[in-house]
């Protein structure tokens, strides 16, 4: 086989268009330890409440993986990488020869270590495994507990609030503090419990507690127990890199890469959610396990896999997301370091609130909510690093982005570059 993909997420899907827009002939090869390709992972909050059809969730339709002729290998695990003779063991035994491999095995879900929590009526949310399985429950319970901060915790939260379900999240500090101030986090827990979501932030989580005959009886918290049928573990994602480590490739927080998506062995490449591959603000290398970032990466690796010698611009931390209508959006350096400067707007009776962090002459990022409308203009300002003039940065702080702002040059770009 020429090339080998191991996981199935958006990462994949990039990494065969990459391969294909150098290649294409070469064999390729997908295998996943899910039974179904490639979908929309935050869609599942929407399936959990009946939003959508399952139909809905495949990210490309099953034409895609014939027209780039991809064979695929579902419900396959594969549980080494044997990078001297060049081949993937699966569980089953069957081993996988490769020309080049990729690793985009994603992250696995935390749970902490808490009395009770191995049993029935606990679940993670991060596949379409966990949704089907919560969709049987969704009509039968009438309380969860959801412990957790981040997105997974509050779409998780939503799908069941969506079903009638009284849903309480239970958070050792504040949400989203990764992407989102203080400011945009209360915005948004605001407008989650006026559509009945409860918040238990600043509380500890000590145990699970279960009855006699093991069902869920609540969540016991620093501020006294919580009652539930179910309990939800959004707790974190831990990148999947297990292989690459057992493999002896360098790895850190995730497995390291290079600018071309390559790990320490050179017919080995890493993206998505288990890459630390390079910030485009920083210049570090870290893990931003977003789907952008993931899409990007994939087609960067394919290309190079095939290759093309392109190397990665890097990526950027952005999430993007709306919770019952409102809407949100944060990209870039949000939480301001020594050296920059912050500007914000907040009407909140509106729900409306704006922070623009600058560096220099250099807008380096932005939260959003509510009025998201300039959300592409601003973070091309930040991608582009684009110098700003006392006028320019009067006008993107009073909340006008305006194209009219660019560089010629990079007009001018665009339009030799469609």
């Amino acid at each position: 086989m020429d090339y080998v993909i191991v996981g199935n997420g958006v990462s994949a899907i990039g990494a065969i268009e990459g391969i294909r827009q150098h290649d294409a002939d070469g064999r390729i090869l997908v295998i996943s330890d899910e039974a179904v390709p490639t979908y929309g992972r935050p869609l599942i909050s929407y399936y959990l409440s009946d939003k959508i059809k399952f139909e809905t969730l495949p990210y490309r339709p099953e034409e895609f993986y014939r027209k780039n002729k991809v064979e695929m290998k579902l419900a396959s695990r594969v549980v080494k990488v044997d990078a001297r003779a060049r081949e993937v063991v699966l569980e089953n035994g069957e081993t996988v020869p490769y020309g080049k491999l990729l690793l985009a095995t994603g992250g696995a879900p935390v749970n902490p270590d808490l009395p009770g929590i191995d049993g029935t009526g606990v679940y993670n949310f991060t596949t379409v495994a966990h949704a089907e399985a919560l969709r049987e429950l969704v009509d039968k319970v009438r309380k969860v507990v959801v412990i957790g901060a981040g997105l997974i915790a509050l779409k998780a939260a939503e799908g069941f609030a969506e079903k009638g379900v009284d849903v309480t999240i239970v958070v050792r500090s504040r949400i989203m503090r990764t992407y989102f101030d203080e400011t945009a986090s209360d915005i948004i827990v605001e407008h989650l419990e006026k559509n009945g979501i409860h918040f238990m932030q600043g509380t500890g989580t000590r145990a699970i507690v279960r009855r006699d005959d093991g069902t869920i009886r609540g969540v016991e918290t620093d501020q006294g127990v919580v009652d539930a049928d179910v309990v939800i573990v959004a707790a974190g994602v831990r990148p999947n890199m297990g292989l690459a480590t057992e493999a002896g490739i360098v790895t850190g927080k995730g497995i390291r890469v290079d600018d071309h998506m390559a790990t320490s062995d050179p017919d080995v490449f890493a993206a998505g959610d288990v890459a630390e591959a390079r910030d485009m603000l920083t210049g570090e290398f870290t893990v931003r396990p977003i789907w952008p970032n993931a899409y990007s990466q994939g087609r960067y690796a394919g290309l190079n896999m095939a290759g093309a010698a392109k190397p990665y611009t890097g990526g950027l931390s952005m999430n993007s997301i709306t919770y019952y209508g409102l809407a949100t959006i944060s990209v870039g350096q949000t939480n301001p370091e020594e050296g920059s400067e912050m500007e914000t707007f907040l009407d909140r009776e509106r729900s409306v609130y704006r922070k623009l962090v600058f560096k220099g002459d250099t807008l380096v990022g932005c939260i959003l909510i509510g009025d998201i409308d300039g959300a592409g203009f601003y973070t091309t300002f930040i991608k582009n690093r684009f110098t700003l003039d006392a006028d320019a940065r009067k006008r993107l702080v009073e909340g006008d982005p305006s194209p009219a702002l660019w560089p010629d040059e990079f007009i001018e770009s665009m339009h030799n570059n469609p």
